[in-house]
């Protein structure tokens, strides 16, 4: 049972992130591959100030949100001065600056031996400690990131951003300034997948940077597509399949190191396969259903 719930925390965890990116590639057309950079700023930002300056783990939470939002203002700033293409490849170029500073600034990071013993949170002074507790915290973020999703793709500023997706030029001849929306789901997108960091730091009590590496980034693509971007429910099934099919190998008694391969071998499959076959992910055709009872 503690396995279960382990797992499913993890689920949920990724599924915020997944959501975070969705607002960003699914919404808005742009595929950054950098999301896993911004976890592992705002888990490194919780983990650091649990552990060194014993702050509070509301003010941790928002401190890597905060931290997370301000890298993703900077690294909008250039990055979204780019289309397409060059886009990617100036997101990936961050994912690899960011994993080296966290591998090799030792003295604030703790290099490739990570930070150690973080704390467990004390809400309202009660200690979480428990997977069920965790439970409720992680996936009360997931909802609320949901809940945000869901207010984008209903509003009219949702409109816009399916509009700079489709055509950006002729968005533009509409008189919306473009760059403004980037940059607002840019941050937005950063400063989510920074709280998850947050929470994943005081749930798993250590952070190293091999959690989020580019290939940390690609799962996170893989759980959207697989999923469906540009759909509420999408990133939240992708998470669950692509975290949980792993973890049940791990539970079953698969060695690690074939499990671990076999993960890389499934997230490659599913992404080439998804992307060929079924571009809409598992959630695209309930999605445009329910979008369509909605215009109506």
């Amino acid at each position: 049972m503690a396995y279960l719930l382990y797992t499913l925390n993890l689920v949920g965890i990724y599924a915020t992130v997944c959501l975070s990116l969705n607002l960003l590639a699914g919404y808005t057309g742009l595929l950054s591959i950098s999301q896993a950079a911004f976890f592992g700023i705002g888990a490194y930002t919780a983990a650091i100030l649990a552990s060194g300056v014993q702050t509070p783990f509301l003010f941790n939470l928002l401190a890597a949100m905060v931290i997370s939002g301000l890298a993703g203002a900077l690294v909008g700033v250039v990055t979204l001065r780019f289309d397409d293409d060059v886009f990617v490849v100036a997101t990936f170029a961050f994912q690899v600056i960011a994993f080296g500073l966290m591998n090799n600034w030792v003295a604030l990071t703790g290099g490739p031996m990570g930070i150690q013993g973080v704390p467990r949170p004390f809400i309202f002074g009660h200690e979480v400690s428990s997977h069920v507790g965790f439970l409720i915290i992680v996936w009360g973020l997931c909802v609320g990131a949901l809940w945000l999703t869901n207010r984008v793709e209903r509003s009219a500023y949702g409109r816009v951003l399916r509009a700079i997706r489709e055509d950006e030029v002729f968005t533009s001849a509409q008189g919306k300034v473009v760059s403004a929306f980037k940059r607002t789901m840019f941050v937005t997108g950063a400063a989510l997948a920074g709280v998850a960091g947050g929470i994943y730091a005081h749930y798993m009590q250590y952070v190293d940077p091999s959690a989020f590496t580019i290939q940390g980034s690609i799962s996170i693509i893989s759980m959207m597509i697989v999923g469906g971007a540009g759909t509420r429910w999408g990133p939240v099934v992708g998470a669950f399949v692509l975290v949980s099919v792993p973890e049940l190998l791990r539970f079953i008694g698969v060695p690690a190191a074939i499990a671990a391969n076999f993960r890389q071998m499934l997230y490659g499959g599913l992404l080439v396969g998804f992307m060929m076959w079924r571009p809409q992910g598992l959630c695209g055709d309930v999605f445009f259903e329910s979008r369509a009872g909605t215009d109506q």
